[in-house]
């Protein structure tokens, strides 16, 4: 109930919108999207106008329509006759297989050269330093002609591993490195479930992504039993057998055999063709990319108090163990961060295929495609939208193991 001695209340004006703090960030915020709104409708409508001028039209039918060209490298059954949609998806398994290979070996290679620029070995650290210095103050895309030039140019021919020549197979006469690639030995099915390659390699990922779950059960029991008792159990051979024996069960299962490359008139045939230019881009780009994630390895180490070293050496720990188990560790939280910078711009910098011949995504759709079908602006919102997808995945499951590593407050 009120009362004569209550003040009155004041009402709503449209001035408030702007001069009480409480409206001015929301009126702001909503003249913000309105001009960002309208500036989209303008290049949308300015598009189309523009497309019809040139009588084209908006439309991804194209994808659909026969290819007509051949790719050499691909992971799935391709042939001229396959569609630019299939063309496409041939081009990006490409990318997704030399952006794989790529972060893993430049995360090896930068891992140790990290460590070893630390070393009081003086010739160590110097060449860790050359190393560094030079493949990260290079152009990425010199690295990746030479290496291609050294592959072509430097290895020998086929026809070099005939009886009496020149050249040999090395590990056991089982790979071949020549100007046209390396060929190493292959696994073929005999009597896969599946009738595609393709979808038998796809039931053997399964097994292996079950597999990893199920080592990760067993070594969170581990943990639990170590905070519980202070011992750890030892449960490598456990993970070990979880990670080969399902996955080689399956194998035997759809009758897996070794196809090993051997020479047959003027090349190799069977085993597996890795192609010059493949080999060149993923050597390349690790390597390059290797050497800023040094530089990222030895700031986080040198980010952790020189007192944990020493306090681990007062325990006993040798300087090895001391690096795994104590300073590492730390120094994820440093490291992880600016990581995911390197994976990502590696996974972009692998678009530079074209200039040796690798047909990734950025040859079939973003170049033999828009060149034949005319579709320039759909091929490129495609080509952008997939790096776009492929970015965001790889940051959001970085992001997931940087929150695990990071230190947890209360």
């Amino acid at each position: 109930m009120t009362t004569l001695t209550d003040p009155p209340k004041a009402g709503f004006r449209l001035s408030q919108l702007l001069y009480d703090t409480r409206y001015r960030s929301i009126t702001i915020q909503v003249i913000a999207m309105i001009l960002v709104i309208l500036g989209l409708y303008w290049l949308v409508n300015n598009t189309i106008q523009n497309l019809s001028a040139l009588g084209k039209d908006f439309d991804f039918g194209f994808l659909s329509q026969p290819a007509g060209y051949d790719i050499n490298q691909r992971l799935v059954e391709y042939s001229s006759q396959s569609t630019h949609g299939q063309a496409a998806i041939v081009g990006i398994l490409n990318t997704i297989l030399v952006a794989f290979l790529g972060c893993i070996l430049a995360t090896i290679l930068g891992v140790i050269a990290g460590v070893l620029r630390l070393s009081k070995n003086w010739i160590v650290n110097k060449l860790m330093a050359v190393y560094v210095e030079g493949f990260r103050n290079v152009p990425l895309l010199l690295w990746i002609i030479a290496i291609f030039a050294l592959m072509t140019e430097g290895m020998p021919q086929p026809r070099d591993f005939k009886v009496g020549g020149d050249a040999s197979m090395i590990l056991g006469e089982t790979v071949a490195v020549t100007n046209r690639g390396v060929y190493v030995p292959g696994v073929v099915f005999e009597s896969g479930w599946f009738a595609s390659a393709a979808m038998n390699w796809l039931a053997v990922i399964v097994v292996l992504v079950a597999s990893l779950l199920v080592i990760r059960v067993v070594r969170r029991r581990a943990d639990a039993i170590q905070e519980a008792t202070g011992d750890r159990p030892t449960t490598w051979w456990q993970q070990l057998g979880l990670l080969i024996i399902p996955a080689g069960l399956v194998l035997v299962l759809m009758g897996a055999t070794m196809q090993y490359p051997y020479i047959r008139g003027f090349n190799f045939t069977d085993g597996i063709h890795l192609r010059n230019s493949l080999i060149a881009l993923w050597l390349a780009l690790s390597l390059y990319t290797g050497a800023f994630i040094a530089e990222i390895v030895r700031a986080g180490i040198l980010a952790i108090s020189k007192g944990q070293s020493e306090a681990a050496s007062a325990l006993g720990l040798r300087p090895n163990r001391t690096m795994n188990l104590v300073i590492l560790p730390q120094a994820m939280r440093v490291i992880i961060p600016p990581l995911i910078s390197q994976y990502l711009n590696l996974t972009k910098n692998s678009s530079l295929a074209i200039a040796v011949g690798y047909m990734d995504v950025r040859s079939t759709l973003g170049g033999i495609t828009i060149n034949q079908t005319g579709r320039e602006l759909e091929g490129m919102l495609l080509l952008g939208a997939f790096y776009l997808v492929l970015s965001l995945l790889i940051s959001a499951v970085m992001n997931v193991y940087n929150n695990r590593t990071q230190l947890q407050e209360r």
